[in-house]
């Protein structure tokens, strides 16, 4: 008797070992899958029945047989499986909205940061452009207007300029509006001091 007990509980252990990562995760991902889709909305009432049922069925196709092979060979090691899909599911349920949140705000910083390195190198190009007009000799005499601040264009340009490289440090929303406005109030300058089109 104590043979066929210690049988069985390796038997158990073999069946634990093999099923319930698999029972696990299928619980796990069908849980997040429906749980994702109905956070996310969208589509009509009859599209998003049709979508729970496959995920079900999907997740069920998996799961089931996962859980009744072990409860086959040890009814015990069928109850524990069973709780620890239970357990999968409940921390999956819970886990999603923060998981997804985590994945939202992952993203946006990305975007932001994307954006930033592409506000950064337009900065550069129009930091590179108005600095002709205080450099360069020829321009500063034939645009004089350009590096007065008493003009009201070349006043704005300069405020343009702090706001844009105050923003600059550090991943801001604000900074790419700041450089569009920098290169707004430069073409706004330029036209002021006569600057032709096809030289600004």
């Amino acid at each position: 008797m104590g043979e066929g007990f210690f049988e069985g509980l390796v038997q158990g252990a073999w069946a634990l070992l093999l099923c319930g990562p698999v029972l696990v995760a299928s619980v796990a991902a069908t849980v997040f899958v429906v749980r994702r889709r109905a956070l996310a909305g969208g589509n009509g009432p009859t599209e998003r029945s049709d979508q729970l049922f496959w995920d079900l069925f999907l997740g069920a196709a998996v799961a089931v047989p996962a859980l009744l092979i072990p409860t086959m060979v040890s009814p015990w090691t069928g109850l524990f499986l069973g709780a620890a899909g239970i357990a999968a599911g409940v921390a999956a349920y819970r886990g999603t909205p923060k998981y997804l949140a985590r994945r939202a705000a992952r993203d946006d910083y990305r975007a932001v940061e994307s954006a930033h390195l592409a506000a950064q190198a337009r900065h550069d190009e129009l930091i590179a452009r108005w600095r002709r007009y205080e450099l360069d000799p020829a321009c500063s005499i034939d645009y004089p207007a350009l590096t007065d601040v008493r003009t009201p264009e070349t006043s704005a340009l300069i405020k343009a300029m702090r706001q844009a490289d105050e923003l600059r440090g550090a991943p801001h929303r604000g900074y790419p509006d700041a450089v569009t406005s920098l290169g707004a109030t430069l073409a706004a300058a330029e036209k002021a001091a006569g600057v032709p089109a096809e030289q600004a």
